[in-house]
């Protein structure tokens, strides 16, 4: 044994059997601990640590309960303590989450590929059988080669079989690849278990035992352990649980359909219909009339701009920049108070509510298989949500992605494509009175470009997505205090956080009109919306405000409507362009904080060159 064998630091009969319990995280390891071993516990906390382990006795065994752990491996302290108390077991009692055993038998494995005697506690077996489930215990253990005891801890059932079947523990049955490649390295360790570690390339093991290097087929060896473990599990898996409604609850049955896609599909079209209605109709249009045009448009503006307006001259840069038309006391604070902070606070809502209900991984699993065509995997699918909100917000929550490739796609996908409530209600009203196949030509085209679009960064850019990787809660109805406790914390945070950028965009867009460039750039874009898009000079000026505030520029295309200046093709090339057009200042902002420069600059110059080319394409068909 080596110094860094842990187990050798307690203080018993060395020739005491060893045995180990091993679990995954909430999986009932402190009750079995507790069953064995009684009263008679002692703590240890081991050197250069704060973890501790508990320790007692059981017949002729020391009975160790480790940290709890998804793998046996060395990224923390509490692995690092579970692995080299692990590693010289002389039986390892597995206690399993039979609910979860798909993601626990990963362990499960891993600790049989060890060589270590194991025994298998299969826990919560009346939550299994709550939620509809049958599960084939013999062949479960027929297929891992060890004693599966079913088991009800918190009832002591199961109890009596699990000591017994301590006394018959055995070597499991190692996965193919194990068995060919443990030799190689068996000669450079004093144990099968550390031979395993050192397939895995665990540099602590490696370090351990002086191992400069291994063989050069070794290299790659543990992703592709990891693989076949995988592989493993989930075929040990499809051959022993079946699910049936049969005893099932209707939250449980209710918690399937919504992952079938006949059920799930409508279900979800119903959940996002009603949370466009709340967000897109309730907040944004009535909630956000009386914040924005009264409290903030009427009493904050004439407060701020008659304090001000005695001391300063308005026409001056000061003036301009304090309380003109784009000012960081006039505009910035009406448009986050008044406008956004109503759509932020009604969308975390929204949320919450899914989230504490269980319902948001469900939607992710859904809509998993059809966001992989695209590079993203299903949780992609929470910024989108949040994008018919608000793409500034959306852009901040990209950071739930797992890769820096899919955070790209996202952010593009959303600024390319995703229009914001405040722009949608605009749009929503121009394009329903042009009639049924106009607004199908407008969807389609949309949709379209977000797929296209989505394609091709999944082939240009390089690496693949993340698999999705997620619990399945239980559904339940949400508890109000916790819905608005997150509203709360996260409407704060992205407050906090992106207010600034709106002062700074206020700032720049004042600037910039002040100095005349704002004119230059409307003046600048006249000759491609004229003969490309085959639309009014007077368009231009709607793409610029678009910029400043994408309702702006959809409120501009309805002023134009009104004055007859559209015809119904040039609304809806219009309407194209400008939903397609670059994001807001705002989410500009955002998007250059959250992207390198070299990612923000090419969505950002990527949306005006497919918003003109699209809309450019549609008008050379239908004009």
């Amino acid at each position: 044994m080596q110094c860094h064998n842990l187990t050798e630091q307690i203080d018993i009969n060395k020739d005491a059997r060893k045995l180990v319990l091993v679990g995954n995280p909430n999986v009932g390891k402190s009750l079995f601990f507790n069953a064995l071993t009684g009263l008679y516990v002692d703590v240890s906390n081991f050197p250069g640590t704060t973890v501790d382990i508990s320790s007692g006795r059981y017949k002729d065994m020391v009975v160790m309960d480790t940290p709890g752990v998804y793998g046996v491996s060395s990224f923390n302290d509490e692995e690092r303590v579970a692995r080299d108390i692990i590693l010289y077991a002389d039986i390892i009692l597995n206690v399993v989450d039979a609910l979860h055993i798909e993601r626990d038998l990963f362990l499960t494995q891993q600790l049989i590929d060890m060589g270590i005697p194991v025994v298998v506690a299969l826990n919560m077996m009346d939550e299994v059988k709550k939620n509809g489930i049958k599960m084939d215990v013999e062949e479960l253990s027929r297929q891992l080669g060890v004693p599966v005891i079913p088991t009800i801890i918190t009832k002591g059932e199961g109890l009596d079989e699990v000591k017994d079947a301590l006394d018959n523990a055995g070597i499991g049955n190692r996965i193919p690849i194990v068995m060919e490649h443990l030799p190689k390295v068996r000669h450079l360790v004093d144990e099968d278990s550390e031979a395993l570690l050192v397939l895995e390339r665990d540099e602590n093991i490696i370090e351990r035992h002086n191992i400069n290097q291994t063989t050069g087929d070794l290299e790659d060896l543990r992703e592709k352990i990891y693989e076949a473990r995988r592989a493993r599990v989930n075929e040990i898996t499809q051959k022993v649980v079946q699910q049936t409604n049969k005893e099932a609850s209707f939250s449980i049955r209710l918690g399937r359909w919504m992952l079938s896609p006949i059920i799930g599909i409508p279900i979800l079209a119903v959940v996002l219909w009603l949370t466009y209605e709340f967000i897109g109709v309730f907040v944004a249009q009535t909630v956000v009339e009386w914040t924005e045009g009264i409290i903030m448009g009427e009493y904050y503006y004439n407060f701020i701009v008659n304090l001000i307006e005695p001391l300063i001259d308005m026409e001056s840069f000061l003036g301009q920049f304090l309380i003109g038309e784009f000012g960081v006391l006039t505009m910035a604070p009406i448009y986050v108070f008044g406008l956004l902070l109503p759509l932020v606070v009604g969308f975390y809502f929204v949320l919450s509510i899914m989230e504490d209900s269980g319902y948001l991984p469900r939607i992710a699993v859904l809509t998993d298989r059809s966001l992989n065509s695209i590079g993203l995997n299903g949780r992609a699918i929470i910024p989108i949500i949040l994008g018919f909100g608000c793409v500034t917000m959306a852009t901040i929550t990209t950071r739930v992605l797992g890769s820096k490739r899919e955070r790209f796609i996202a952010t593009a996908l959303l600024g390319l494509t995703i229009p914001c409530s405040a722009q949608l209600g605009v749009i929503a009203g121009l394009v329903a009175p042009l009639g049924l196949k106009m607004v199908l030509l407008y969807v389609f085209v949309i949709f379209l470009v977000f797929v296209l679009s989505g394609t091709i960064l999944n082939k240009v850019l390089p690496g693949e997505s993340t698999d999705l990787i997620i619990d399945l809660p239980p559904l339940r109805i949400p508890q109000p205090a916790n819905v608005l406790k997150k509203t709360y914390v996260k409407s704060k945070a992205f407050i906090v956080e992106a207010g600034p950028l709106f002062v700074i965009g206020a700032a720049l867009i004042t600037l910039l009109q002040y100095t005349g460039v704002l004119d230059l750039i409307s003046n600048a874009f006249a000759p491609i919306t004229e003969g490309f898009l085959k639309l009014p000079r007077e368009t231009s000026v709607a793409f610029i405000m678009g910029i400043i505030r994408r309702d702006f520029g959809a409120a501009g295309l309805s002023d134009m409507v009104s004055g007859g200046l559209l015809n119904p093709s040039q609304v809806l090339i219009s309407l194209i362009a400008i939903t397609l057009f670059v994001p807001c200042i705002a989410a500009v902002m955002v998007i250059f904080k959250e992207r390198t420069w070299k990612e923000s600059l090419a969505i950002w110059l990527g949306s005006f060159i497919v918003s003109f080319l699209t809309a450019g394409i549609v008008a050379q068909i239908i004009i």
